[in-house]
């Protein structure tokens, strides 16, 4: 089967639904048709070596199951099996029900297990009172899928699409169940792609793992790339997955595969980490976009709060509305480590011996726009990237095209991280913008040589003919309007490979140190320069709607308001020389601090004229004292020194500003608090002119001679 004819099958089977209609909603169709699919590529799969199956089953059913099922999946050479004489095409046609449900029971455990997900005993009951079981099983029966003629490859293109008429046609999200394959095979090859001296070699044993497993994309993809470099390579598939039905589909994917299911998990991967103590070689992700973790937030901030960096959130938590940055930093955390030379290297967990000579891990994951840039300075989301940068994982960032996901048009990107980076990448991450229709690519396809980091570096991805990344679909799937290209992904992973950028405009990979993307953010302060206004009316009528004043008591209240009437000037200059006036017209009688402070809140307004306001006590005294109202943050470039830029940015506008020295940062302990963002859409801005005046004249012109034609034919 070719990749353009997949959807064909995919539209036979669920060609089924006509057989519904009526009996069953929309919104079960899927749960049918599923199922139903999965049983006939297993029994397809299943078919050459079923006789062997059967004759050492009657050889052996008399012995414990544990040796029966190793023997039984010796001899369908495969990692299951079915020891019923029945399939599809034999079912009978009476006693439909119980017979297919005889067949289910006789498949191995792992396999039987994908059934019980999809609660297919209660659809088969179903099937059966509505009269169409029959029908259906007989429908599916004629559908060819062996692997002869639907490769792997294809059928999870088959089952995907399936979901995603399932999910339109009950309301639901399907990009939530798998990822696009165009997308898959980008990731994939990046992860790959600096590992392809270490994935030739014979013997090869590696070991593969998405915590957002779906469908099993991003495993089947990965086993293929594998396979692609080195036949005699093995590569174990390790997953979780939320979904039940999804999760079906993956087991039995791995099932065909020839994969230990048993390392595919069910359940919340975040709350409930099944593979709690395994480190992976190769990780990657599409975790859902913007989705909440209101629901595991205790067992989340517990983890946090108990473990710290023992445990895997460590570094921050993100807003509570989006979850992205919480699966990133689980599969950091199942990085096999090879010992950081970064400033914040020993923050990272330990690894063993084993690990260290392992060669480290890499991961691919796909995130959407905010985990770039949500939260500033000291937030869950800078701390979280800066944990990232400090320790120099990542690798580089890819901007895809919008409209490429099923259930979004949202702008993703793609994070490679290596817990092993080359020389050459180390304390650098490159951007690379796949988002533009089109990008400068080459000179008559050579690359061109460039300084970059001090050294020369061959492979410039600025060069003259023009590439295109994507491609527009002849028909859209849900939201997904657009396609990445072969040439795209693979002018995209050379680039990466090749670790080539520059910071022209036009060049679509730019590679920066890590530094740049970060800052120190100071408060800077300004004196408090306060006029008072003891005769203003509305000013007093404020001051005695205060709760606080009403606590004074009659006695007092009387006193002051007769003292304040009793001033001759309209307006003081001086914070200090009003209060020492009043003090002196209240003939003895005392106002505590706080009572001062009510006074001058209601009576009291900025004025640069005025005096600056000093401390009268404490370690500050006689320092001026700070105008909350005037408080500013500044975000001071980590390649810089604090003090350079405040005498370069702030000093020339507000020669009295000062920094507050006392707010500094909890890792470093130096003034200002350190915060990290990753502004891809800055680097790659491109100014665009705006069109000369008179071509728009022009053109709004000649719209309106169109339009007054227009009505002069309608009214000739």
């Amino acid at each position: 089967m070719t990749n353009n004819n997949f959807s064909s099958t995919a539209a036979f089977l669920w060609s089924v639904a006509d057989l519904l209609r009526g009996d069953f909603k929309q919104s079960q169709y899927g749960r049918i048709i599923l199922p139903f699919t999965l049983l006939r590529r297993l029994e397809c799969v299943l078919e050459a070596s079923k006789p062997d199956v059967l004759a050492k089953f009657e050889a052996v059913k008399a012995m414990p199951f544990e040796a029966q099922d190793k023997l039984l999946t010796h001899a369908a050479k495969l990692s299951f099996y079915n020891t019923s004489k029945m399939d599809l095409n034999h079912l009978g046609e009476t006693g439909v029900a119980s017979n297919l449900e005889s067949y289910i029971q006789s498949f191995s455990p792992n396999a039987r297990e994908i059934f019980e997900h999809f609660d297919f005993f209660n659809t088969i009951d179903k099937l059966e009172e509505a009269d169409l079981l029959y029908k259906v099983a007989k429908r599916f029966a004629t559908t060819d899928l062996h692997p002869e003629v639907v490769d792997n490859y294809n059928m999870g293109l088959v089952f995907e699409e399936l979901i995603r008429r399932f999910a339109e046609s009950s309301n639901e999200t399907a990009g939530e169940h798998f990822t696009p394959r165009d997308i898959v095979r980008l990731t994939t090859s990046l992860v790959f792609s600096n590992d392809d001296d270490a994935l030739t070699q014979a013997g090869l044993v590696r070991s593969i793992y998405d915590p957002t497993a779906g469908t099993g994309g991003f495993l089947s993809s990965g086993m293929e790339y594998l396979h692609e470099l080195n036949e005699k390579a093995s590569l174990s598939a390790f997953g979780q997955e939320l979904n039940p039905e999804s999760y079906a589909i993956c087991k039995a994917d791995m099932l065909i595969k020839g994969q230990k299911v048993d390392n595919i998990k069910l359940g919340n991967t975040l709350s409930n980490d099944q593979l709690r103590t395994d480190k992976f070689d190769y990780m990657l992700s599409n975790p859902p976009f913007g989705v909440d973790w209101k629901k595991i937030q205790k067992f989340i901030n517990d983890e946090h709060n108990d473990k710290g960096f023992e445990g895997r959130f460590g570094a921050g938590l993100p807003r509570v509305s989006d979850g992205s940055l919480l699966f990133l930093m689980h599969l950091v955390s199942k990085m096999r480590c090879t010992g950081s030379t970064s400033v914040e290297g020993d923050r990272m967990s330990g690894a063993t011996d084993r690990e260290a000579k392992n060669g480290g891990s890499r991961i691919g994951i796909i995130l959407n726009g905010s985990p770039l840039f949500t939260g500033g300075a000291g937030s869950g989301e800078s701390e979280i990237r800066r944990y990232i940068l400090e320790n120099d994982l990542l690798e580089a960032i890819v901007a895809l095209p919008t409209d490429m996901f099923y259930n979004t048009g949202i702008a993703t990107y793609v994070w490679v991280l290596s817990s092993q980076k080359s020389a050459d990448r180390k304390g650098k991450v490159q951007l690379i913008n796949a988002s533009k229709e089109r990008a400068k690519t080459g000179g008559r396809g050579r690359p061109s040589s460039q300084k970059q980091g001090g050294a020369d570096v061959e492979g410039s991805a600025s060069q003259e003919n023009e590439n295109i990344f994507y491609t527009a679909m002849r028909k859209s799937l849900g939201s997904k309007r657009k396609e990445l290209t072969e040439a795209g992904i693979d002018t995209i992973v050379k680039t990466y490979g090749q670790f080539v950028g520059s910071r022209s405009e036009t060049d679509f990979s730019k590679i920066f140190d890590y530094q740049e993307f970060g800052y120190r953010r100071i408060t800077v302060e300004r004196p408090l320069k306060l006029a008072i206004y003891p005769k203003d009316a509305l000013r007093l009528e404020a001051l005695q709607a205060d709760k606080a004043w009403q606590k004074l008591g009659e006695e007092l209240q009387q006193e002051i308001l007769e003292a304040l009437a009793s001033f001759e000037q309209e307006k003081y200059l001086s914070r200090d020389r009003f209060l020492k006036a009043l003090l002196t017209k209240l003939n003895g009688t005392k106002l505590s601090a706080a009572q001062q402070k009510l006074i001058v809140k209601h009576l009291g307004e900025h004025d640069d004229d005025a005096e600056v306001c000093l401390h009268g006590s404490g370690q500050a005294k006689g320092k001026p004292e700070a105008n909350p109202d005037l408080r500013d943050n500044e975000n001071v470039p980590l390649t810089e020194t604090v003090d350079e830029y405040f005498a370069r940015e702030v000093l020339p506008h507000v020669p009295d500003a000062w920094i507050d020295t006392k707010k500094t940062d909890e890792l470093d302990g130096k003034v200002g608090i350190v915060g990290y963002e990753i502004p891809f859409n800055r680097h790659f801005y491109v100014y665009q002119p705006p069109r000369a005046l008179a071509a728009i004249d022009a053109d709004l012109d000649a719209v309106s001679a169109e339009i007054m034609q227009l009505l002069n034919e309608v009214h000739s």
